[in-house]
């Protein structure tokens, strides 16, 4: 995500949210969220997008304490976007939106037993809830955790998209509700393409986000997604991020999001990034 105050962003999703800050470089700064999902914000001034463009793109937080999550949040003041919170019995879903601080929608959501879930569910079922960083002090309470999350994306042809993400990048088709689909893409990350006439965002052409994918092997997926169907290349070669102490390679998916592969290697600012990605904390 990209903002024009990095530093605003970052105190709501460490002190009020209480995620644990695993990397920071200055213009950016890579959060974890659950036990094998990230999110990176960026300095708009420093990144590829740029911050008054399209926020076109839902980030869903899955957790068991939704109820707890509603409450907490509420009290705090936290903006909200439509009704607010309102279980439904039977629904294979439930879930409030918040608005943070630049525009960005973070859906706090639980997924319930339903057959729409039946592949889902037990994925979900082996996850361990992640809690509030302790690295710094949050208003989150401690018994509040994230088990998962879906980055939602919004196509113009969500079918095109979707295949994309299962076919060329090998991403098991979890849920499909017609309309949006679930893939995953790590155990706790998710991508869910949306229908854009359906979904809480319309089709973009721009968009300020970046899909971010982290990889032990950035050559061998240059190479695979070099003449993929519906991936463009934006880079010739894997580069380094130097500041960031990693080699990437940037294209575009069928709906026109960037995605970004990274490999991250041994270098000053990435000792505790790492140590997470070996599951060794």
């Amino acid at each position: 995500f990209y903002y024009a105050d990095l530093e605003a962003a970052w105190s709501f999703y460490t002190g009020t949210l209480g995620f644990e800050t695993v990397a920071d470089y200055g213009f950016a700064k890579i959060l974890r969220l659950a036990s094998t999902s990230y999110l990176t914000l960026v300095d708009a001034d420093s990144g590829m997008e740029f911050a008054d463009a399209p926020k076109t793109v839902a980030l869903a937080l899955v957790t068991d304490e939704l109820d707890q999550w509603w409450e907490s949040l509420s009290d705090q003041g936290v903006p909200m976007r439509g009704s607010g919170y309102e279980p439904t019995a039977g629904s294979p879903h439930d879930g409030f939106v918040v608005v943070e601080p630049e525009g960005y929608y973070l859906e706090f959501e639980r997924f319930n037993d339903h057959p729409e879930n039946e592949r889902l569910i037990p994925i979900l079922a082996r996850l361990e809830s992640l809690g509030p960083a302790a690295d710094r002090s949050t208003r989150r309470p401690a018994n509040l955790g994230i088990k998962a999350t879906v980055l939602w994306l919004y196509s113009n042809d969500v079918h095109a998209l979707s295949d994309f993400y299962r076919d060329t990048m090998g991403f098991d088709l979890i849920v499909d509700q017609g309309w949006a689909m679930i893939h995953q893409s790590s155990p706790s990350g998710f991508i869910g393409p949306v229908d854009g006439a359906r979904g809480m965002h319309a089709w973009t052409e721009d968009k300020a986000v970046m899909v971010s994918l982290l990889t032990k092997d950035i050559d061998g997926w240059f190479n695979h997604l070099g003449d993929a169907p519906g991936f463009t290349l934006r880079d010739h070669e894997v580069g380094v991020e130097s500041r960031a102490g990693a080699r990437v390679f940037v294209g575009q998916d069928p709906a026109g999001y960037l995605v970004e592969l990274d490999e991250f290697y041994e270098a000053k600012g990435n000792e505790t990034l790492l140590a997470t990605l070996a599951g060794a904390r």
